[in-house]
């Protein structure tokens, strides 16, 4: 087992949830692929995005549904800064998961965590589970306890035209 996929199997044991990893032995990097691979709905993966703080450097973590994208300006808000894309090496150095197998647990350091409120509506959701294979299944709510994530209204509406209702970061 590789060491990201121990490190999430043990902040599983040390927040009370029960997982079962699964390596999935094709990749799981994008929310259709994951989805695919579980045999759920694209709207029960979790997407685990991490934005940097453009005041603070800080990393934080929003846990969104696969089907949803992330609002930047409502996630800016509620971090109250600016929010950038995360530098992939930063991400990988700071957190110990690469871009497509980030989990929401486990990580080497502690982030600040917000929730999409969708992933409430489903009795289980899919998240990455330290690899680009690996996966595991939990309850949202016991999920969101465990990463330490308050659950948020994080997702971008469409608008009539179908075009995202994006507010400005600054």
């Amino acid at each position: 087992m590789s060491g990201s996929i121990e490190r999430v199997t043990q902040a599983a044991q040390t927040a009370g949830l029960d997982i079962t990893v699964r390596r999935m032995g094709a990749s799981t990097r994008t929310a259709e692929e994951a989805a695919a691979q579980c045999g759920c709905d694209v709207a029960q993966i979790v997407k685990s995005l991490i934005f940097q703080g453009e005041r603070s450097g800080r990393l934080y973590l929003f846990l969104v549904s696969g089907t949803n994208q992330l609002d930047i300006g409502k996630a800016a808000a509620l971090v109250s800064e600016p929010l950038k894309r995360a530098d992939p090496r930063q991400i990988r150095d700071e957190t110990g998961f690469a871009i497509g197998g980030v989990s929401p647990i486990g990580h080497r350091i502690a982030l600040q965590a917000l929730a999409d409120e969708t992933l409430l509506s489903f009795d289980q959701v899919w998240a990455a589970a330290g690899a680009h294979d690996a996966v595991f299944a939990a309850e949202p709510r016991a999920l969101f306890a465990a990463a330490r994530a308050q659950a948020a209204d994080l997702a971008a509406r469409s608008n009539p035209l179908g075009q995202f209702n994006v507010q400005p970061t600054a």
